[in-house]
């Protein structure tokens, strides 16, 4: 089955998809935290959460840029967010991670700070 969402609200019931993916949306999410819960709520238990996000990168230089141009890019971008800490925010949704990958993808430093994992319903 496949459905497309806007991911703050899934109209889906709970524990009832094996796998769930985002790719660059997280940053655009209003309510990020409601959406991950969401996720949670309707992965079943061992069920995964896949993700490529972009987010705030750890180098502190690379992520005042992040702050300054957040408020124009959110106008911009339809809402994204470069400052989105997006490791922690996927590790405190009560979901396990279980694998991630950072690294910094071509382009701009502050645009192009990459989270790729998974993280698993107990």
């Amino acid at each position: 089955m496949h459905h497309v969402v806007n991911g703050q609200e899934l109209p889906l019931d709970s524990a009832s998809f094996d796998h769930v993916l985002t790719t660059w949306t997280l940053c655009t999410i209003p309510d990020v935290e409601h959406a991950l819960s969401e996720i949670h709520r309707v992965l079943r238990p061992g069920g995964s959460f896949h993700f490529v996000e972009h987010g705030r990168s750890p180098d502190l230089k690379v992520a005042r840029w992040q702050d300054r141009m957040t408020p124009l890019q959110r106008r911009l971008a339809g809402g994204c967010h470069l400052n989105r800490p997006i490791g922690r925010l996927v590790a405190d949704s009560g979901l396990d991670l279980t694998r991630m990958e950072n690294y910094y993808a071509k382009g701009p430093k502050p645009f192009g700070y990459m989270f790729e994992g998974r993280a698993t319903k107990a």
